[in-house]
């Protein structure tokens, strides 16, 4: 049988890999790489993950550690610079020798690390919401996909419960992820009939802040008779004259409403929220769930950081996923060694924060409730639509025709990255 031949050889990988005289394995310690921005315009979002890696590890090596070790989190800087994310993840891997990375925010970083991963045989965990149209062997994704945030944000939105939208406006920083997302979305609206007239896009860099002119031109293009909406994947900090924009323009939520997929509890923490009341965000956590996981999620990490004022967020769960599926991976294999950790990785269970289980799929990605918040004056999120969890997918097969019969499957022997043909076709 195929799949007794594919089992049989990634049991033999497995038991040849913990008794290999591994580098890392002999170290007193397991390393890992923390790869987020503590400086530049990513710095706002991203320095929040390095804590919430710290915390992990210190809560892990509180309990033992792993395999009888400490962990160890060796942190680095990008400074919000995509070529020094490749140059930083050489050195995790090939100084440092780590046994897996947790890093990156932007997909530009994330592209920019890629080839390092492949050539190293390393593991990267990636816990921000992306565009898809990816499933790499040494990478998984605790994001979101565009199934599990953009198609449904919209869908809400087309949805009388959300004001039943008939004209959009993608406001995105000029990069991968936001075009990429607003292609499907573009595809996805063109496919529910909406005309190409009530679509507008346009893109700013990292950083801009000069938004009167942008936001003029929405205001004058929710201004033709037809409910219009804003979908927001502005990144970083140019969210916050973004949002200062509006306030000055007058646009409420009740006119034009804006619904972000890069602003969370962290991002609305700077800013004056009272006049952005009622705008949207579409995420998978948010800190105002109330479940007694996330009570205690939120209690470990106000002590840990010392701040009963710092907020939790989403891609702060899915950092807290990825590191306690790795350590089961871990655990599992028996090792650190990146073939076996990789295998082990599909089909972790660890409950998420918001009352459902996540579950590691062949394709690299999760299992993910999909939630929409409005933006309270305490810069918290009122929760008003939330779905059962839904399976991640790296391909927008559904919406884009390049994409069609695509499909990721890295169950061993790991042979498919955006293939047509089954993942067993090797043993044929």
């Amino acid at each position: 049988m195929k799949l007794t031949h594919a089992l049989l050889g990634a049991s033999v990988i497995v038991a040849a890999a913990s008794v290999m005289p591994l580098a890392r394995a002999a170290d007193d310690t397991i390393k890992i790489g923390v790869l987020h921005s503590l400086s530049g315009t990513m710095a706002i979002s991203e320095t929040t993950l390095k804590d919430t890696v710290l915390m992990m590890v210190d809560d892990i090596n509180k309990k033992g550690g792993l395999l009888g070790k400490k962990v160890e989190a060796v942190v680095v800087d990008p400074r919000s610079d995509w070529p020094t994310f490749a140059e930083k993840a050489s050195e995790l891997l090939e100084q440092d020798h780590v046994a897996a990375i947790f890093g990156c925010w932007t997909s530009v970083s994330r592209k920019s690390v890629l080839p390092v991963i492949a050539k190293d045989n390393g593991l990267l965990f990636y816990p921000v919401q992306y565009e898809g149209e990816e499933s790499e062997r040494g990478v998984f994704y605790t994001g979101a996909a565009p199934n599990q945030q953009a198609i449904p944000a919209v869908e809400y939105l087309m949805s009388p419960d959300g004001g039943s939208v008939k004209r959009w406006v993608l406001e995105g920083t000029d990069y991968v992820y936001p075009r990429t997302t607003n292609k499907i979305l573009r595809a996805f609206l063109l496919q529910k009939g909406v005309a190409e007239s009530d679509i507008m896009e346009n893109y700013t860099p990292f950083g801009f802040s000069d938004w009167q002119t942008e936001v003029g031109k929405i205001k004058a293009f929710g201004a033709g008779g037809k409910k219009t909406a804003v979908i927001s994947t502005i990144n970083g900090d140019a969210n916050v004259p973004f949002y200062k924009e509006l306030a000055n323009e007058g646009i409420k939520a009740s006119d034009i409403p804006v619904i972000a997929f890069s602003v969370g509890e962290e991002e609305l923490s700077g800013m004056d929220t009272k006049n952005l009341v009622g705008h949207l965000a579409a995420w998978n956590y948010f800190e105002s769930v109330k479940t007694p996981e996330n009570a205690a999620f939120i209690k470990q990490w106000h002590a840990f950081i010392k701040n009963d004022k710092r907020t939790t967020n989403d891609p702060m769960e899915a950092t807290y996923i990825g590191f306690h599926m790795w350590s089961q991976a871990v655990m599992q294999a028996g090792t650190t060694d990146v073939d076996a950790v990789r295998q082990a990785m599909i089909g972790q269970r660890v409950k998420n924060l918001t009352g459902s289980t996540a579950i590691m799929l062949p394709n690299h990605h999760l299992t993910k409730p999909v939630l929409i918040g409005e933006i309270r004056a305490d810069g918290q999120f009122n929760v008003v639509y939330k779905t059962p969890p839904v399976a991640g997918e790296a391909w927008a097969s559904k919406y884009l025709a390049e994409d069609k019969g695509k499909v990721a499957n890295w169950l061993f022997p790991w042979v498919c990255e955006s293939c047509t043909t089954p993942t067993y076709k090797a043993y044929e």
